[in-house]
């Protein structure tokens, strides 16, 4: 069949890890007759979870998608991970979906919370998918009183659970006040409605129906008049209360065992809205000037690439939402971020791994495309006579940097090409050379998400490295003003080498050296001050106490003596170096460390723990500042060496509720306890080179 805008379906799927969003997309697939069996994560042959890193850990560290046809209509279901390593992975999802649904299990949790946020973010419609009711301990009253508790009264069920022997054996449907068994495929058969549910059922209809008056002023009349909304009533209202994000439906149901999820298919059809229907996209145009507009089906064909793929057989993989018009194979689009022109060969979407050609692809629809010369995430394809951007998907900051070294030598080349290219798939990922210290470093939002990121390199492109600490680039100074004499004399054979040099040396007020001259009576004559600095600047490259950079030091040269023959450039630059060893240990040389300005958003419940800890980091708390919704920023500036896990910590010590933001702010004296340690080790560690 000819496919339409308004017959789309783009539903991202959102929550906690572990709480059943694979299996929900698994079960739907197969409904759909779009998969032969049920995929089972444990037995790791499910269609969206299938990197080998996803079949390790039984778990989703990347997006997937996976069309498929209900109900006369084309579903894209988005899975993305649940675990909070991977944010980058469920902003994408977000940033091409229509409407969300978020599945929870069990208790209250942060997920669900979060995964409320991100919808919200995008002002999405979303329904709530109560996944393992057929758990003997499983308690929908409970977690429905959280929901509504801890997300708002815009959470409302439609479904309520007949329960037997612990087990889920068929629902009651709040909309039509009807009673149905599951019977062994999944599939519903009406049933009589148990005595002791008919009040619990009066009570959500009740709230559907508040919910639905809302929506119109007519029905708002009918309702406090008494009367009854027909089923075409609620229906037609409770879709705009849904696209209007006033009412999150509350369903039920057991992925695993496929029950309840043909009823979540037929509600994803029927009241979640189509591309055309809602979205409205953000975008920058040819002049700078901000602006909105609608998909238009019959538009110059616009696509905004959501993710990129690091493919090593395929190549790199572009995954794109068509935003307007209709895309073909062997269509040129213009790049407007990168100014250049792009051929779209073939053209697929994808299912899981599986790539499917297809003939177009229209407003609002997924798919991919291989090679592109120069596209990357965030790029906006689309027409070169009216180019616009659209509005980037905004990813979080890396929370945890660590060193990362190969194994084997001469692999270090290997490590920047192999990052660079899981970058591609990764925007959140960062990593650099550290010129002060000489280590690469790599940053991601977390251990697993770093974990993650070395076994990419050690399976698809063969490189093996390990983790270490990161190298505080601790530097030296000095505190007090002294005077020191650096005399250079040899005499072998031949010409000889003499240079002697007096130099004060003082707090200075630069970070960089700042040489000085104050030479009397030509003791030293002009052509050797460059010797002189030159010496000096070779020298603060490496301190006496641990062999860290020297800031901050002013070097005057007041004094020296030549010999008319055996004065040279060499003899002044060595001269100076002695003079610098030698004052240097006398003007009460300090070692000095990073100070990272720290802001910690954190729920309120969670500050005394949070300040508590960033005591004991040595950090110093400067202020408080309330948010909105409960939420309150720490501001504190703490050593850089206190920071490593703090990523790690936080996220315990708040139910990965908080997060942070650093900057460098500057650096300060280390306490002497500490800086005793720290000259020790460097001292070992020199002294070790040595041998």
């Amino acid at each position: 069949m000819d496919m339409k805008s308004s017959d789309l379906r783009n539903v991202v799927l959102l929550g906690h890890g572990g709480v059943g969003k694979t299996s929900a997309a698994e079960a739907m697939l197969y409904n759909a007759g779009a998969a032969d069996r049920l995929g089972r994560i444990n037995e790791g042959n499910t269609i969206l979870d299938y990197d080998q890193e996803e079949i390790r850990r039984q778990a989703s560290v990347s997006l997937a998608i996976a069309p498929f046809d209900w109900k006369n209509s084309t579903v894209n279901i988005i899975d993305t991970p649940g675990y909070f390593d991977f944010a980058g992975e469920m902003l994408e999802g977000v940033s091409v979906a229509d409407s969300a649904v978020i599945v929870a299990a069990g208790a209250m949790s942060v997920g669900t919370e979060k995964a409320w946020d991100f919808a919200n973010s995008r002002n999405l419609p979303r329904v709530i998918f109560v996944n393992k009711m057929n758990d003997d301990t499983a308690d929908f009253d409970k977690i429905y009183g959280e929901l509504k508790e801890v997300l708002g009264r815009s959470c409302v069920a439609l479904q309520l659970p007949i329960r037997k022997n612990n087990k889920l054996v068929g629902i009651v449907d709040g909309i039509t006040m009807e009673a149905r068994m599951f019977d062994q495929d999944g599939n519903l058969t009406e049933c009589e409605m148990p005595d002791e549910m008919r009040a619990q059922a009066e009570e959500i209809n009740n709230n559907l129906s508040e919910i639905v008056a809302e929506t119109d002023d007519a029905l708002m009349e009918k309702f406090f008049g008494g009367e009854k909304f027909t089923k075409e009533e609620i229906i037609r209202g409770l879709k705009i209360a849904i696209n209007h994000c006033t009412c999150a439906p509350v369903l039920l149901g057991s992925a695993y065992e496929n029950i309840g999820v043909k009823k979540l298919m037929d509600f994803i059809v029927d009241y979640m809205p189509s591309p055309l229907e809602r979205t409205v996209l953000d975008y920058t145009d040819a002049s700078g000037a901000q602006k909105q507009m609608k998909p238009d089906p019959d538009g110059h064909p616009t696509l905004f690439v959501y993710k990129t793929i690091a493919d090593p057989f395929v190549g790199r993989l572009s995954l794109f939402r068509v935003c307007s018009g209709t895309l073909k194979p062997d269509t040129v689009l213009y790049n407007a971020n990168k100014g250049a022109d792009e051929r779209i060969a073939q053209i697929f979407v994808l299912r899981g791994r599986k790539q499917i050609p297809v003939k177009e692809l229209v407003c609002g629809d997924l798919g991919a495309v291989a090679k592109l010369s120069v596209t990357a995430t965030n790029d906006t394809l689309g027409s070169k006579s009216n180019p616009i951007l659209l509005a980037p998907t905004v990813f979080p900051k890396p929370q945890l940097t660590l060193g990362i070294a190969p194994k084997a030598r001469g692999d270090e080349e290997k490590i920047s090409s192999s990052l660079s290219k899981l970058r591609d798939e990764d925007p959140v990922i960062s990593f650099y050379q550290n010129a002060e210290t000489g280590q690469m470093l790599i940053s991601g939002l977390g251990d697993q998400h770093i974990d993650v990121i070395i076994n990419k390199l050690k399976n698809r492109y063969g490189v093996s490295v390990q983790l270490e600490d990161p190298k505080i680039p601790y530097r030296e100074t000095i505190r007090k003003k002294v005077s020191a004499e650096g005399l250079h004399k040899k005499q072998s054979g031949g010409a000889g080498q003499y240079g002697k040099v007096v130099i004060e040396f003082e707090p200075g007020e630069k970070e960089e050296l700042e040489f000085c001259e104050r030479v009397f009576g030509g003791a030293v004559p002009k052509q050797f001050f460059p010797s002189v600095e030159k010496g000096l600047q070779e020298s603060v490259r490496h301190g006496v106490l641990a062999g860290y950079p020297v800031v901050h030091l002013k070097a005057t040269l007041v004094d020296g003596k030549y010999h008319p023959v055996d004065s040279k450039e060499v003899a002044f630059v060595s001269a100076a170096k002695i003079a610098f060893k030698a004052g240097m240990k006398q003007a009460a040389p300090v070692l000095l460390e990073p100070v990272e300005s720290v802001k910690v958003y954190i729920p309120d419940r969670y500050m005394g723990d949070v300040i508590g800890d960033l005591n004991k980091r040595r950090g110093r708390v400067l202020g408080m500042n309330p948010m909105e919704n409960g939420m309150q920023e720490v501001v504190a500036e703490v050593p850089y060496a206190e920071l490593f896990k703090y990523a790690t910590d936080l996220r315990s010590m708040t139910q990965a509720r908080g997060s942070f933001d650093t900057e460098f702010a500057r650096y300060e004296e280390v306490p002497d306890n500490i800086a005793q340690k720290i000259i020790e080790e460097a001292k070992r560690h020199m002294s070790e080179d040595e041998e």
